[in-house]
């Protein structure tokens, strides 16, 4: 899927190139001035992210949202999912590790939903380019998003 998504990239940029050699020149020199001012933040952000993999490692994680934490561990999975960035190529797997180790689906559930929708390491570029009303209301809805995921994931699996 990530091939063809850089593939279907590569074609559009050297069709724009085709149409209008100047636009297309100005537009790579703007998207590479983004990025310039994005990467130190970016950088932090993946510091961060490798010090709380460090530190909550698959086996503590599943002791504490195990299938019997019920809703205790699903805050505490929200928490933790919320604070952590992980690509979703590495939560994934991640999350069966999790299961295989005793961690609740419910659990499970809340926190990849909260991994992936709540930023609280992102916050502040969030906020830089989207503005402080949208990026607390997107997170906090998002993180309340993450207990109705719980909600029905539990539903399901005990019905």
């Amino acid at each position: 899927m990530n091939l063809l998504l850089y593939v279907t990239t590569g074609i559009l940029l050297l069709l724009s190139f085709y149409k209008d050699r100047q636009k297309t020149m100005k537009a790579l020199k703007k998207a590479w001035k983004a990025f310039e001012n994005i990467l130190p933040e970016f950088l932090v952000v993946i510091t961060l992210v490798g010090l709380l993999i460090a530190v909550l490692n698959p086996q503590v994680i599943s002791r504490i949202i195990g299938a019997d934490s019920g809703w205790p561990g699903v805050v505490f999975a929200t928490i933790v999912g919320s604070v952590t960035l992980i690509p979703g190529f590495i939560a994934f797997p991640t999350a069966a590790l999790l299961l295989e180790g005793g961690a609740g689906y419910m659990q499970i559930g809340a926190f990849i939903s909260s991994l992936m929708m709540v930023g609280i390491v992102t916050i502040p570029v969030e906020i830089r380019f989207f503005g402080r009303k949208t990026t607390y209301l997107r997170n906090g809805l998002a993180y309340l998003f993450s207990y109705v995921v719980a909600l029905f994931i539990g539903l399901v699996v005990t019905a």
